[in-house]
């Protein structure tokens, strides 16, 4: 189906043209990736990637690497906000370890894919090597390959890792030359003081390792190994067709990365909330993109995903029930008479 004709049957529901407002445009956007009559969204599935980071070492964050692990137990005790949103929209949830400074007993719904126990400061050196790198990759193809073959057909995504504002910061002035000023903020709520050190600490790491273009040596310097496995499942979904929700901030630069590698992901992207986190409204402005939800979140986890859900639901909803005018037997502006 061309664009032209799914718009052609969203314009002939029974209201006022583009009155259902971004629900139009999610439901245009979900259309042309189904290719179907009837929209359907099967399955959903948040991952929550977590990771530590060794940019936290020299200070960048208001919390201590420690709460890394701890959130991943809140996760696995079903008692993060992330747990509260899935269970209340019926939402699967996998937790993946992606680089964790602790080794987990087994849970059901814990994926090990430990690279190493965090990265490597890149203050000082890159987060992590090439083959790191790849290992994150392959990680990321088989947890996706897993949920798709379980008939999901939407993933959102979400991370937990002191630091990764920071990495997340390097990776979009790097990928988009937007200001670092405009790609720093205050992550885990940091005050004026901290601010301005973590500013002072990113600049240096930008001395370090100078001018690069490429997009993997970028995530491979700047990373986490949850950003990269974020990014890389992004892509492996993309593959399967399945669409994409977008979390905030530390997620929007997982997909900017892997639209540098492949464009056409973009195509597949809901994004669902603007972060509170200051460079997320730049990184919207640059994807030329309009979130779902703005209510000042910056809880990270994916939370944005499963509270915007309902509304991706709702889009699917209109477009598949919703009479048009001719089944309705209901005036349009084009066939109304004059009486």
């Amino acid at each position: 189906m061309q664009k032209e004709e799914i718009q052609h049957i969203i314009d002939l529901k029974t209201k006022p043209l583009g009155a259902l407002g971004l629900l139009e445009k999610i439901a245009l956007k979900i259309g042309l990736v189904q290719q179907k009559k009837q929209l359907e969204l099967t399955k959903p599935h948040l991952i929550v990637f977590a990771s530590d980071h060794g940019i936290a070492q020299s200070g960048v964050s208001a919390y201590p690497a420690e709460v890394t692990p701890q959130m991943v137990f809140n996760f696995l005790n079903n008692g993060a906000a992330i747990n509260v949103f899935c269970n209340q929209n019926e939402i699967d949830l996998t937790i993946v370890d992606a680089g964790v400074n602790y080794d987990f007993a087994d849970y059901s719904v814990l994926k090990n894919c430990k690279v190493a126990k965090s990265t490597k400061n890149f203050l000082y050196e890159p987060a992590m090597t090439f083959d790191q790198l790849e290992q994150c990759f392959d990680y990321s193809k088989t947890i996706v390959n897993e949920i798709a073959q379980n008939g999901t057909n939407i993933i959102g995504f979400g991370e937990m890792g002191i630091g990764n504002t920071s990495s997340s910061s390097m990776l979009v002035h790097y990928l988009t030359d937007l200001p670092l000023e405009q790609c720093v903020g205050r992550g885990t709520g940091l005050n004026d003081e901290q601010l301005q050190n973590k500013m002072n600490i990113l600049n240096e790491a930008k001395k370090t390792h100078g001018k690069i273009t490429d997009p993997k040596q970028i995530l491979a310097t700047f990373g986490g190994f949850e950003v990269a496995q974020m990014t890389a499942s992004m892509l492996s979904a993309y593959e399967h067709n399945i669409l994409l929700m977008i979390d905030g901030y530390i997620a929007s630069a997982a997909i900017l990365v892997a639209s540098k590698l492949k464009p056409e992901i973009l195509n597949n992207a809901i994004f669902c909330h603007q972060s509170d986190e200051s460079g997320h409204q730049y990184l919207l402005n640059y994807f030329n993109e309009e979130p779902i939800l703005n209510i000042n979140l910056r809880v990270g986890e994916g939370t944005g995903c499963a509270l915007a859900y309902p509304i991706i639901k709702s889009a699917v909803n209109f477009y598949n029930d919703m009479a048009s005018f001719e089944s309705a037997g209901v005036s349009n502006k084009e066939t109304e008479v004059e009486c």
